[in-house]
């Protein structure tokens, strides 16, 4: 009989993960940003009650746990048989390659191929997974508190300087704060390319911090001193640890959210009728208008002792069928390029959904060619950790921001070392 183990402590889940499987256990590392665990425990009883031979487990655990933790259990070759990961380049020598494994190898080309290169090394054909969905960021307005501000919310092609503008006019009148973006690097990175900047170097190595980048950046560190930006966001973990404002937005105390469209999932159970929100796009900086693709996958581990099961779990997961409707009841952009050329009928009769995913599909249009390329560049973490770990020091008043810059990219060059 299946057990699918919902783990509260993240050590108890690490612990856990760790062990090594016996044979026919399938061991799942899973997060969730809004309701999609519930759905994968639904659709995994199917499978286990067809294929009752294979005992899969499946391990709640936090963002955290996947992104701190996870890694230095691969490094030491242990962990789980598959886990739902958004780290996927820079980790995929640890992917199993499950291309001689699979019913039909040409069905995950077909459908998964145009993601496929975001979770393998580079040159490779192997297929490692699948991206459990697609995501763009965008912001996210609370407009019952612009229309009680009276203020108007900014049209398509407003810039990040008119939406701080408009977002402090609502905060002064209504209590609240003004904007929060989440403290992530790949969060702020859309924003640093909209104002020109580029990561990737002529090598395919990590450039040198722009000053693109630092038009952004330069911005936001005076929206958190001058109080536009929660600061807490950014001042309330450590390091590189990730820490998400979707709380502050859905009580109802940001004018304006940059996170993405995995929230909306969140937003549509905890917000309800409490208040009316719409998703605006991206604003714009002096060269585009970008937010940044990506999305969580989920993908094999080569360390797993059962591959052959690992398959098996993974063909049904990838069938059409069972991607439709993960999507449709995770409210969640799909992967699968059948599933997405059809009609997908999302589970919620709440307008602003329903909006804010068409929204969303809509912006896709505008990632900016720089963006486009950082989800298969295996440098793109290291990047983003740095951003962080470098603007909270900031942001707390323990380093200078020209002091920032340079030790971005010390801390990128040490990641590189001789790669």
């Amino acid at each position: 009989m299946t057990r699918m183990k919902s783990i509260g402590a993240a050590f108890a889940a690490v612990l856990l993960s760790s062990v090594a499987a016996h044979a026919g256990d399938v061991r799942i590392m899973w997060y969730s940003d809004g309701g999609e665990g519930e759905v994968i425990k639904d659709l995994l009883a199917r499978f286990s009650k067809a294929n009752p031979d294979v005992n899969v487990i499946l391990d709640e655990v936090s963002y955290d746990v996947i992104k701190e933790q996870l890694p230095v259990q691969l490094e030491a070759g242990q962990g789980p048989d598959i886990a739902r990961v958004t780290n996927l380049k820079a980790l995929a020598p640890h992917w199993l390659d499950l291309r001689p494994l699979l019913a039909d190898a040409k069905y995950w080309d077909d459908n998964f191929g145009a993601q496929a290169d975001w979770m393998r090394p580079d040159g490779s054909d192997a297929i490692t997974g699948f991206m459990t969905q697609l995501t763009l960021t965008g912001g996210f307005v609370n407009k019952t508190l612009f229309e009680q501000a009276g203020v108007e919310i900014p049209g398509p092609k407003a810039t990040w300087d008119d939406w701080a503008a408009a977002a402090r006019k609502v905060a002064d009148s209504q209590k609240v704060f003004a904007m929060a973006i989440d403290r992530s690097g790949h969060r702020v990175t859309g924003p640093n390319i909209s104002y020109g900047a580029n990561y990737i170097a002529a090598d395919g190595k990590p450039a040198p911090l722009d000053q693109g980048a630092k038009e952004f950046l330069s911005r936001f560190v005076k929206w958190n001193e001058d109080g536009t930006v929660n600061k807490d966001v950014w001042v309330s973990a450590a390091g590189t640890t990730y820490r998400s404002a979707a709380e502050d937005f859905i009580n109802g105390g940001l004018a304006y959210y940059y996170s993405g469209s995995w929230q909306v999932s969140a937003f549509a159970q905890k917000i309800g009728d409490s208040f009316d929100w719409v998703m605006a796009g991206s604003p714009c900086g002096t060269v585009a208008c970008s937010g940044m693709q990506g999305g969580a996958g989920l993908v094999s581990v080569k360390y797993t002792k059962n591959p052959k099961d690992v398959a098996k779990v993974m063909d049904y997961l990838a069938n059409a069928d069972v991607q439709k409707e993960f999507a449709e009841r995770s409210l969640f952009i799909p992967a699968h390029k059948g599933v997405a050329a059809g009609p997908v009928d999302f589970k919620t009769d709440n307008p602003h959904v329903q909006a804010a995913l068409k929204a969303f599909v809509e912006s896709a249009g505008q990632t900016a060619a720089a963006a486009v390329k950082l989800p298969g560049w295996k440098w793109s973490d290291a990047y983003y950790s740095a951003i962080v770990a470098r603007i909270s020091q900031v942001i707390a008043g323990e380093m200078k921001l020209d002091d920032a810059y340079a030790r971005i990219d010390e801390d990128i060059k040490a990641k590189v070392g001789g790669n």
